[in-house]
């Protein structure tokens, strides 16, 4: 909704359980919810926050959900004096953390100042204290069913594995999911989830961004087998 996806993630969350709840309370046999892109990162942490969903399959479509780091067309359009390398100048502070993808805007090479700085992702990945951790991972891994779908040919989430939550290292080199440190240490229920098959990848080449939620081959491959 135009500007409206630049409000910070916290308060879109809120709007989005607002809509949703209704509908979860009237489907006695549970829902399942399709998320993509930004909307990735607001479906899990409504997941997250909401000990009464009764989600059975997530499916997160294109979404950052380790984070962005990257010049894009659409970073250079909201930033124009920022490249990637600077923008945690801005990204950073309070006043950044009042756009979204300031939320999720996870720069390797200045860790610290994420760990101290995200109020969304940092804190919704339990990278930093967050007295809601055991809550919050407790309801998380309710679901059945966490399906993380991208693909090389994105564009824009950067870097793409980053919808499967791998993630640079400080060297840029992608590490992957099974090697991240919120993994390793299960801050937030991935490893949890992992543990019993709970995750499925789905890895399409040749779709921009723009074309993951209407392009039949992803729908046919990647969705269709969870919603029966």
């Amino acid at each position: 909704d135009h500007s409206q996806s630049l409000k910070p993630l916290w308060v879109q969350v809120e709007g989005f359980r607002r809509a949703i709840s209704p509908i979860m309370q009237n489907a006695a046999d549970g829902v399942h919810l399709i998320c993509y892109s930004q909307g990735g990162l607001i479906c899990r942490a409504l997941l997250s926050t909401m000990p009464d969903h009764n989600v059975d399959t997530f499916i997160s479509l294109s979404a950052p959900q380790m984070g962005q780091y990257g010049d894009t067309q659409y970073l250079r359009w909201l930033f124009p004096k920022y490249v990637k390398s600077n923008l945690y100048r801005f990204c950073y502070t309070h006043l950044g953390q009042d756009v979204s993808i300031c939320n999720y805007w996870n720069d390797p090479h200045h860790r610290d100042l994420y760990l101290n700085s995200s109020n969304f992702l940092a804190l919704l990945n339990s990278e930093r204290v967050n007295p809601n951790a055991t809550a919050w991972k407790r309801n998380l891994v309710r679901i059945q069913k966490l399906v993380l779908v991208g693909g090389p040919d994105d564009g824009v989430i950067t870097p793409w594995q980053s919808s499967l939550f791998a993630f640079y290292n400080l060297n840029e080199t992608v590490m992957d999911m099974e090697q991240q440190l919120v993994y390793l240490q299960d801050s937030f229920g991935l490893k949890t989830l992992d543990a019993r098959g709970a995750i499925a990848r789905c890895q399409v080449a040749g779709v921009p961004h723009t074309a993951w939620h209407s392009n039949r081959t992803v729908y046919e491959t990647c969705l269709a087998p969870w919603l029966s």
